[in-house]
């Protein structure tokens, strides 16, 4: 492939993804979340279990401060506990009733938007949109490696 048809594809595909940041972004902004708060509902209702905060940390690829501020914050504001875990390091995160409330109202619905949008590909599709995707984050990951 030439290298200006590969730039093309690089700004589509960034282009692509930004657009996919600005919407979640957008949406966070609007049901009055920031992102972090947001993401970290998301994975709160999306788990079965209660995580613990590096859980969060993993799941969102953040660094411990930015999740432990948010953390605090939305326990502050009453949505969410923050309970000893398996040791004294680890925090066990839960949601409060409020917490529910506001998921109900926010992630949850979220959720199925993505869910729709998931299922008007055909299930073929799905799995190799997934697959692609990873295949590109891991050689991405692994490319970026060389740089110094």
């Amino acid at each position: 492939m030439n290298k200006i048809k590969a730039n093309a594809l690089l700004m589509e595909y960034n282009d692509i993804f930004k657009e996919n940041e600005n919407i979640y972004r957008g949406l966070a902004r609007r049901v009055g979340l920031s992102e972090c708060a947001f993401w970290i509902l998301y994975i709160l209702r999306a788990d079965n279990e209660a995580p613990v905060q590096s859980d969060i940390c993993a799941c969102l690829h953040l660094p411990k401060q930015t999740i432990n501020s948010a953390l605090k914050k939305m326990e502050a504001e009453g949505y969410l506990v923050l309970t000893r875990g398996s040791d004294l390091r680890s925090k066990r995160v839960s949601l409060t009733a409020d917490g529910v409330r506001l998921c109900e109202k926010t992630v949850d619905r979220v959720i199925g938007v993505e869910q729709n949008a998931l299922n008007g590909l055909p299930p073929e599709e799905q799995t190799l949109f997934l697959s692609l995707f990873r295949k590109y984050n891991n050689l991405l990951k692994n490319y970026m490696q060389e740089i110094k």
